[in-house]
């Protein structure tokens, strides 16, 4: 259980280290900086939210898909429900 408590911990220091970067974001626009510097912001607010969303895709197959009660569910159902994560993360 301490081990899912860490794993939970590190998502929520992301999560907040996300939410600063949104809010230097608006900082930045009502502050009127240059567009360029901006566009740096978003890329970096970008990267952060796709790292986390690999994260918990990671531990979504780990946990869920690859444990000894999946092997009794259907591969097929296995196999959608892997598709249908992916292509919300590809979106």
């Amino acid at each position: 259980m301490s081990h899912i408590d860490k794993e939970k911990q590190k998502l929520i220091a992301r999560i907040k280290r996300i939410r600063g970067q949104v809010d230097s974001i608006e900082r930045s626009l009502t502050g009127g900086d240059d567009c360029a510097d901006i566009l740096m912001l978003l890329a970096n607010v970008r990267g952060g939210i796709n790292s986390l969303m690999a994260e918990v895709l990671e531990d979504h197959i780990r946990l869920h898909l690859l444990t000894p009660e999946s092997k009794t569910t259907n591969p097929h159902e296995l196999a959608e429900d892997m598709i249908e994560l992916v292509r919300a993360y590809l979106k």
